[in-house]
């Protein structure tokens, strides 16, 4: 993405809490370490279409709802 990265809002943190899921269930589930998980929800790493994707469908919900641009 660039350094527009930035301005990506992401929902990941509030959708997987909602999910009642913590950082580990989430990473085991999507198949992803739990670092992974964390810089993501930190807005340090922003995942692959692939592993958005994977996250998306563990979580029940779309991509769109995790990522979004401003």
């Amino acid at each position: 993405m660039g350094k527009d990265h930035k301005k990506l809002l992401n929902n990941l943190e509030r959708i997987r809490k909602a999910a009642g899921l913590t950082q580990q269930e989430m990473s085991v589930k999507a198949e992803v370490s739990r670092k992974s998980i964390n810089a993501i929800e930190n807005g340090v790493y922003v995942p692959s279409t692939v592993l958005a994707l994977k996250i998306s469908r563990t979580l029940g919900c779309r991509v769109e709802d995790l990522f979004e641009l401003p």
